[in-house]
């Protein structure tokens, strides 16, 4: 139950999203109290029915105010986020709720004087505490409800992109036809330039093999650019990140090495700053 409380829960920081949150909550009471008058008010006149009404939306607004703008903008660290759990929220609206229901009594009793109030009144006032409060919790729900959906979508786009990135294919084409190579975008391990040939290096059913392609690297750069995973590292390399096994430095650069092949590519000088960047 304690690990239960002390887990994290996201507190609502939106400024301006509370302010219009206070504001349809005090109208609500306003509406609430003229609508269903919680509290007997038929033998009031009609001053006194317009002081308690409009005092009472007043104060809620007043405490909302004061406990989700004020106190938050102030102590901006004690309200953070990454500080914030389940224990916290519990103990802030009953708070709010104290506050509520204290400014309300203040309120009543100040305008019909102490001795006037009976339990039931006391009850009464409680209970119009209680509205605001539900009120912002069933907020805050739909508010968490719809970051989740949101992030869950988001997600969902993500996951699909990465899918149909794991399913595109990169076709190199040859001086000669015969040469032509066409293998799966994470399947490439690396690209090494020969000459006026480069070897693509990549694997396939478990097995890394190599074919020798007539072309220049420039152009197999070309194919690939649009991949930040896929690099020139080298006059002689273009690597894929992800196929990475161990990297060592040397005063040159770094030295990559991949599984099952027997030779590392090299990062230069010249490429280090935006291969850093990228692992």
């Amino acid at each position: 139950m304690l690990q239960f409380l002390k887990k994290s829960y996201p507190f609502n920081d939106d400024l301006r999203h509370n302010a219009k949150i206070i504001f349809f909550i005090s109208l609500g009471v306003l509406a609430f109290l003229l609508i269903f008058q919680p509290i007997e008010i038929s033998s009031f006149s009609k001053k006194e029915i317009f002081y308690l009404v409009t005092g009472l939306a007043v104060s809620t607004f007043l405490v909302l105010s004061f406990n989700l703008i004020i106190l938050p903008s102030l102590f901006p660290k004690i309200f953070r986020n990454n500080g914030w759990n389940i224990k916290k929220e519990i103990i802030w609206n009953l708070w709010i709720l104290l506050a509520i229901s204290s400014s309300d009594f203040m309120f009543y009793s100040k305008l019909f004087g102490v001795f006037d109030i009976n339990f039931n009144d006391i009850v009464k006032i409680i209970l119009l505490g209680v509205l605001p409060v539900a009120v912002l919790i069933i907020i805050n729900q739909e508010r968490l409800l719809k970051a989740h959906l949101k992030s869950a979508q988001q997600l969902n786009k993500k996951l699909i992109e990465s899918k149909q990135q794991k399913e595109k294919f990169i076709n190199f084409e040859s001086d000669y036809k015969k040469d032509k190579l066409i293998i799966k975008l994470n399947s490439l391990i690396l690209i090494k330039s020969a000459d006026n040939y480069i070897e693509v290096y990549y694997e396939s059913n478990g097995l890394v093999k190599k074919q020798m392609i007539r072309t220049t690297l420039q152009k197999a750069q070309e194919l690939i650019h649009e991949y930040d995973f896929i690099v020139r590292c080298h006059r002689t390399f273009i690597v894929n990140i992800n196929r990475i096994d161990e990297i060592q430095g040397n005063s040159q650069g770094y030295k990559l090495f991949f599984k099952n092949i027997d030779f590392p590519a090299i990062v230069s000088q010249k490429y280090i700053n935006e291969f850093s960047k990228l692992i």
